[in-house]
């Protein structure tokens, strides 16, 4: 007997098996397509979503029918650290383009913010597909490039080389964490929405603290003593 036939005819026979089982009992798990995802780790980071968020609000009353001139950036209900520095950031990013902050409530414009955390309990996988083609394309560029490499070699190492700096870079931020913080802001003109925008970071799980609303204290209340 053949070993090699030996071996490759009971495989073939378990392929042909796996092709013919076209039903599962639950939905098999598969990931999303690759993507990326930013981590707020400094009071710098807030300061960039601020700014977006404001051209995003001139943005979208611009395209309603004219450019907010006057806005009310309403501070969420016991406000966490960055609620209260988110703000700031973006009175200050509205006065620098022009635009009257006030803090009456029938302002034209209304600019509303909420953060909210998830905390994930499963491990973080700091995982890229595809590391280590990319890390062989990147070799091999690097060694042949200076010799005599084909047009299309020459593509697929950059592509690779591409790859290896993108994956330095995910893995000097420290890669991903178990708590991500889901940012949404809402433009409101009366009781219409003139536009929304949901943004979700990663967050240190060191600095979960600065995103949390304090805790409410206790209701004071006032006794008079009555002599006897």
């Amino acid at each position: 007997m053949n070993p090699k036939r030996w071996i490759v005819g009971p495989a073939l026979v378990a392929l042909l098996a796996a092709g013919g089982c076209s039903h599962a009992p639950i939905p098999v798990a598969e990931n999303f397509p690759y993507t990326a995802q930013k981590k707020v780790r400094s009071a710098g980071h807030w300061d960039v979503v601020a700014q977006h968020a404001m051209a995003t609000t001139l943005e979208r009353t611009g395209q309603a029918g004219g450019r907010a001139t006057v806005v009310q950036v309403t501070l969420p209900d016991n406000p966490s650290v960055f609620d209260r520095v988110f703000r700031e950031m973006l009175l200050t990013h509205f006065s620098q383009a022009g635009v009257q902050v006030v803090e009456s409530a029938d302002a034209p414009i209304k600019v509303v913010y909420k953060a909210q955390l998830v905390r994930h309990s499963s491990d973080r996988p700091h995982l890229i597909p595809g590391i280590f083609t990319a890390l062989t394309a990147g070799v091999y560029v690097a060694h042949y490039l200076g010799v005599h490499a084909h047009q299309d070699a020459a593509l697929a190492g950059g592509l690779g080389l591409a790859a290896v700096a993108d994956i330095a870079r995910s893995q000097y931020t420290g890669g991903p964490t178990h708590t991500e913080l889901v940012l949404t802001t809402s433009i409101m003109q009366g009781d219409r929405h003139l536009g929304r925008m949901t943004s979700v970071y990663y967050l240190e799980d060191a600095d979960v603290g600065l995103f949390m609303q304090p805790p409410r204290l206790p209701a004071v209340r006032e006794y008079k003593v009555v002599s006897q």
